[in-house]
Parts: structure tokens; C-alpha cells; sequence
């Protein structure tokens, strides 16, 4: 049920990241915010990484996430406990990446991305819910061993 939920979050965050990354290709001429700050954000030097535009990172952490959280619940992989631990890194490093994007938002940039904010609360209920998962899989295993 936990990797269900994770599955189902990083498909909502993957449409959020879709949504910016579209903005940012120039397929959306003005992102719709209900805050002022969007559109400094993400016409910041600061949401390019590597050459690539975060929300297309983005995608791809949330993508990479969907499927893994999504194999987990497929019966061959539901008591595996590497996929457990596989999210709980996988989300910590959003999450991690995210409080850095957020740090840069408040101090740097001096404004908020309401989109980035739904992300970064994304990240941190995904790694909330897997690292629920990874302590019930470590019990499972316990268990198994005994």
C-alpha cells in the first residue's frame, strides 16, 4: 500500500515537472501562479543544471520513482526490501535536493515557485512514506529470519 502511494505521488509530482518543463521550452509563454515569484524562479540561472532545465531533472526523479515504487507493488517485488531501501535513498536525495532549491529560492533568489514548494512537499511525503516502508520491511525481514 505504501509504494501504491509513493507511485501515485511521483506521478503527481512527474505532471507538475512536465508542467514547468513545458514553461520553460517555451510551449507555455506565462506560467498561471497565484504567487508572484514563479516566473523569477524559473527564469533564474538557477534552473538550469548540467545544460538541462531542473523541472527536466526533475521529470526524471519523479519518473525514476514512479517505476521503482510501482515494481514494488507487482508481486514478484513486494517483500523485497532493496526496493524499500532503494526509495528511501532515492527520496532522501529529493528531498535533500529540494531543501537545496528552497535555500536557494529564499536566499539567492529572493522568491517562491508555488510549484516548486508542491514539489519539494512531494519529495518529503514520498521519503516520509518510504522510509515507513523501509522500517516495515526490515521488520518483515526480521521476522522471515526467525
Amino acid at each position: 500500500m505504501k509504494r501504491m502511494l509513493v507511485s501515485a505521488i511521483a506521478l503527481v509530482g512527474l505532471f507538475v515537472a512536465f508542467y514547468l518543463t513545458l514553461y520553460k521550452m517555451g510551449y507555455i509563454v506565462q506560467l498561471t501562479c497565484s504567487i508572484d515569484g514563479c516566473e523569477r524562479v524559473n527564469s533564474s540561472k538557477w534552473a538550469t543544471f548540467l545544460g538541462l532545465p531542473v523541472a527536466v531533472w526533475g521529470m526524471g526523479f519523479y519518473l525514476v520513482t514512479f517505476v521503482i515504487a510501482y515494481m514494488g507493488t507487482l508481486r514478484r517485488w513486494a517483500r523485497d526490501s532493496r526496493i524499500s531501501t532503494v526509495l528511501l535513498l532515492l527520496t532522501g536525495f529529493g528531498v535533500l535536493y529540494s531543501a537545496w532549491l528552497t535555500y536557494l529560492e529564499l536566499y539567492v533568489i529572493h522568491a517562491i515557485c508555488q510549484y516548486c514548494v508542491v514539489s519539494a512537499i512531494l519529495v518529503t511525503v514520498m521519503f516520509v512514506i518510504s522510509l515507513l516502508d523501509w522500517r516495515d520491511s526490515r521488520k518483515w525481514n526480521s521476522h522471515q529470519e526467525i
